[in-house]
């Protein structure tokens, strides 16, 4: 489960690769780190436009669950039908490089290590995310996909990864193509683990 991330691309190099024309988020500082609960750019269509807006991490979750959810593994829960049918709740969430933490404590630290990921050749990426209204005044909320895991990712987190979407694939995810066409591993050889000194 991804719970870090970081996005070090400025708002114009998002709107262009993601075709995004709306000003919501015209600046955008560096987010070194961005945890859950913490208000993240992601892309949304809105008509035939799309557009760069700021969102909180993680949706509401269902009685009985404490704190908000992230991740979206499980296509068929019912909590998640309506807005992965719905290509008007889609959103691209853009990110640099994502972290998985070590299932060990270092030795020397005694504290898990975080290991950072991202594509190859490629400063920015997106996410397969899903967007949800708040409810009366509150601010709108995201998660985005997860899938089985690819070696490099794998080696480390054994149960998942983010979807990562390359190429046609972001303007598919907003069109609406079925969801679960999307929940694959990344290929291996086009990501690369960061020199751990690299890490924010």
């Amino acid at each position: 489960m991804c719970n870090l991330y970081r996005l070090s691309s400025p708002a114009d190099a998002i709107r262009a690769l993601f075709k995004a024309t709306g000003a919501d988020a015209p600046n955008l500082p560096e987010h070194a780190r961005i945890f859950p609960d913490q208000a993240a750019p992601v892309v949304i269509c809105e008509g035939s436009e799309r557009r760069l807006v700021r969102m909180l991490w993680g949706v509401p979750p269902p009685a009985g669950v404490a704190r908000p959810i992230t991740n979206v593994r499980n296509l068929a829960s019912p909590f998640w039908r309506g807005l992965l049918a719905s290509p008007r709740q889609r959103a691209l969430v853009p990110v640099s490089a994502f972290c998985e933490w070590s299932a060990a404590a270092d030795p020397a630290t005694g504290r898990k290590r975080q290991h950072w990921f991202a594509v190859r050749e490629a400063p920015l990426f997106a996410f397969a995310g899903v967007w949800r209204s708040g409810a009366g005044d509150a601010p709108p909320r995201f998660a985005f996909l997860t899938c089985a895991p690819n070696a490099l990712v794998g080696a480390v987190h054994p149960k998942a990864m983010p979807v990562i979407l390359a190429g046609d694939a972001a303007d598919r995810w907003l069109n609406g193509d079925p969801a679960a066409g999307f929940q694959q591993p990344f290929a291996d050889d086009r990501m690369v683990e960061l020199p751990h000194d690299a890490a924010p």
